[in-house]
C-alpha cells in the first residue's frame, strides 16, 4: 500500500493562537493590578508597619499641630475667624495641608524606593506610582475621617456638614497631591539636589496656604497673589463643607484640576523619556 502524500501546505489549518486576541490586555491588565497590589503590601511592610505605632503616628502628627494651635490662639483671640469652634478651624486647614504635603512627598520618592524592582520587566514606574498614591491617599483619608468625626464627636462646634464639598476638597487634594508629586519623582531622580530645595520652598507654604488664616480676611493684593497657590483653593472648601456660612467664591476646582493634570502630564512624559536613563543611575 503507497504511503499517504503529505497534504499541501494550503490545506493545513493555520496555527492556533496559544492566547485568544481579546484576552491579552485584559490579562496584561490583572497582571499590572497583582503587581500595584503586591507594591502596597511591600510598603504597608517597610513604612508603617514597620513599628506598632506606625500608623498611630500618622494620626497623632496633625492632632499635635491642631492641638498646640488651639492652645496658642485661644489664649490670643476670643473667637476663631470662623465659627465657635478652635479647633475645627485649624483642623480645616491642616489636615488638607498636610494630606497634600505627605502624599505628594511619598511619591516623588516611589521611583527610588522601588528602584531594585523596576529592574524587572513586570513592574513598571506607573505601578509604582500609582502603588504609592493608592495606599498613601487611603491612609490620609482614614485619618482625615478619624480627626473631624472625634472634633465633631468631642466639642462643641455648631457645624452644619457639606459633604459633597469635604469630598470634593480631598479628592482634588489627592489630584494635586499626584501631578506634583508625579513631576518630582522625575526631578528627584534626575537631580538629587532637588530634594532639598524643593524642602525648603515647601517651609513658608505653611503660612502662604491659608491655614492660619481666612482667604477673604487678608489685604487684596495679597490675595491677588495667593490665589495661584491651589493649596489654598483646597483650604477654602475644606472650609465650605464644615461652615454653612462661608462660600468660598474664590475656590476653583477648575484651576486646581489644570495644575495637577499639567503637572501629572509632564511628570509622565519625562519619567516615560528617561526611565532607563534614570534606573541605571
Amino acid at each position: 500500500m503507497p504511503p499517504s502524500s503529505p497534504l499541501p501546505s494550503s490545506s493545513l489549518p493555520p496555527p492556533r493562537d496559544p492566547v485568544p486576541e481579546g484576552l491579552r490586555p485584559l490579562r496584561r491588565s490583572f497582571a499590572s493590578t497583582r503587581t500595584i497590589v503586591a507594591l502596597m503590601l511591600r510598603e504597608m511592610a517597610t513604612t508603617n508597619g514597620r513599628s506598632p505605632g506606625g500608623y498611630l503616628w500618622a494620626v497623632l502628627q496633625p492632632v499635635a499641630g491642631i492641638a498646640l494651635l488651639t492652645v496658642l490662639f485661644s489664649l490670643a483671640l476670643r473667637n476663631p475667624p470662623l465659627g465657635v469652634s478652635f479647633p475645627l478651624f485649624y483642623a480645616s486647614g491642616i489636615v488638607p495641608f498636610l494630606m497634600y504635603l505627605g502624599l505628594s512627598n511619598r511619591i516623588a520618592v516611589a521611583v527610588l524606593f522601588s528602584r531594585p524592582l523596576l529592574a524587572y520587566p513586570s513592574v513598571t514606574f506607573i505601578d509604582a506610582i500609582l502603588a504609592r498614591f493608592l495606599l498613601n491617599f487611603l491612609t490620609e483619608v482614614m485619618v482625615a475621617y478619624l480627626i473631624f468625626a472625634g472634633i465633631l464627636m468631642f466639642f462643641d462646634t455648631r457645624a452644619i456638614l457639606d459633604l459633597p464639598s469635604i469630598a470634593l476638597s480631598l479628592g482634588l487634594t489627592g489630584a494635586l497631591a499626584l501631578g506634583v508629586g508625579t513631576l518630582n519623582c522625575y526631578l528627584f531622580t534626575r537631580f538629587p539636589a532637588w530634594q532639598q530645595v524643593w524642602a525648603i520652598l515647601m517651609r513658608p507654604m505653611f503660612l502662604v496656604s491659608c491655614v492660619l488664616m481666612v482667604y477673604d480676611s487678608i489685604p487684596r493684593f495679597a490675595r491677588e497673589i495667593l490665589w495661584y497657590n491651589p493649596i489654598v483653593h483646597l483650604v477654602g472648601l475644606m472650609r465650605r463643607g464644615f461652615y454653612a456660612s462661608y462660600d468660598a467664591p474664590y475656590a476653583s476646582p477648575v484651576y486646581v484640576l489644570a495644575v495637577s493634570g499639567l503637572c501629572l502630564l509632564l511628570g509622565l512624559i519625562l519619567l516615560r523619556h528617561n526611565q532607563y536613563k534614570l534606573l541605571n543611575r
